[in-house]
């Protein structure tokens, strides 16, 4: 990956809606070379996919968490059900597995506080191997949905 490829990524992480031309004026390449660095790219995986970012308000989902799991056990099992079933619960934005004393951060969107609690007690305290959960409120994004800083 080159100079040219991370400012392709970097345009199309502002805008992922840009045509090939558009961006081909963007990165200052002729239409051709900027289509087949972008296929190799998206091929190569350094580009994902593409989405649209919504916001959740807009949508009614007002509220947020932030869930710390500690699980009991921390076997190959233990660990393959909490993934999956995680996974499996469409509220969950991001799970990711920690090093440390905390295994895992769920964050977590819901309606308001009494649909999270339902979805605490209901799933979340429920979920393969948990020996402890601690949650916090999101009070405001200071920084939301950053591109990649460009190395």
């Amino acid at each position: 990956m080159d100079a040219l490829d991370r400012k392709i990524l970097t345009e199309l992480q502002q805008d992922g809606r840009l045509t090939v031309t558009e961006l081909a004026a963007r990165v200052k390449l002729s239409v051709s070379p900027c289509h087949r660095r972008l296929r190799d790219l998206e091929r190569e995986g350094a580009i994902r996919g593409y989405r649209a970012v919504v916001d959740p308000a807009a949508v009614g989902l007002n509220f947020e968490a932030l869930v710390f799991a500690t699980l009991r056990w921390e076997d190959p099992d233990t660990v393959t059900a909490f993934e999956e079933a995680v996974a499996a619960i469409p509220h969950v934005l991001q799970a990711q597995r920690l090093f440390g004393e905390l295994d895992y951060l769920l964050r977590v969107t819901t309606t308001d506080l009494t649909a999270f609690q339902q979805l605490y007690d209901q799933r979340l305290a429920r979920l393969p191997g948990v020996q402890r959960l601690t949650s916090t409120l999101v009070m405001k994004h200071v920084v939301d949905e950053r591109p990649l800083p460009e190395q």
